[in-house]
């Protein structure tokens, strides 16, 4: 895994495109006399070879591949390739990988994924709803004179007026009691 990792670095890791949209994928080598891409199709579970190129500039396609589709450009003085890939369609879906050769065996790349659909998916939802600013109730002197309801002055002044005018009718009758009865008899 790291020597592989150190000899070729492939990217992007993941592409999600829609249907007739071209992409690109790198692959940067820092050894190599071409490069080799291969697919592996997770709903077809086949692992397909596409196109070899070399540092000559000679391309070789794989058996059914269309060489209009696939296209190998080399850069940067041998050290990249770039697999480009147009009229993309959903059987173009899979995981693309480029790799070398060393010492008998083919060292592949890390894998890009690249996923074609007809309609992009919305992003998903965030779990946060924003929190909304409701609206603060301002109360001025103005509105609460004229306030009706329970605690309105026109209910509050004529029941205080009838409490003090009940209050002011047990008056005498309190003096009366106490005069009439003997201090003796208060005490219990």
């Amino acid at each position: 895994g790291l020597y592989t990792a150190r000899l070729l670095t492939q990217t992007p890791e993941h592409v999600l495109t829609l249907t007739n949209n071209k992409t690109e994928i790198l692959c940067e080598l820092k050894e190599s006399t071409g490069v080799y891409w291969y697919r592996w199709s997770q709903e077809r579970q086949h692992f397909e070879f596409l196109v070899f190129s070399n540092i000559l500039g000679k391309t070789t396609y794989g058996t059914n591949v269309n060489q209009d589709k696939f296209s190998v450009r080399e850069a940067r003085s041998h050290s990249s390739y770039s697999l480009h890939i147009s009229h993309l369609q959903p059987s173009d879906s899979g995981t693309y990988y480029c790799s070398i050769s060393q010492s008998s065996q083919l060292l592949l790349g890390t894998g890009t994924q690249l996923r074609v659909v007809d309609v992009l998916p919305l992003p998903p939802k965030t779990t946060q709803t924003p929190q909304s600013k409701k609206p603060v109730l301002w109360i001025t002197r103005s509105k609460i004179s004229r306030r009706e309801g329970p605690c309105s002055p026109l209910v509050w002044v004529p029941l205080a007026a009838g409490v003090l005018l009940l209050l002011l009718g047990l008056v005498p009758t309190a003096l009366r009691l106490y005069r009439e009865y003997p201090a003796s008899m208060l005490r219990v």
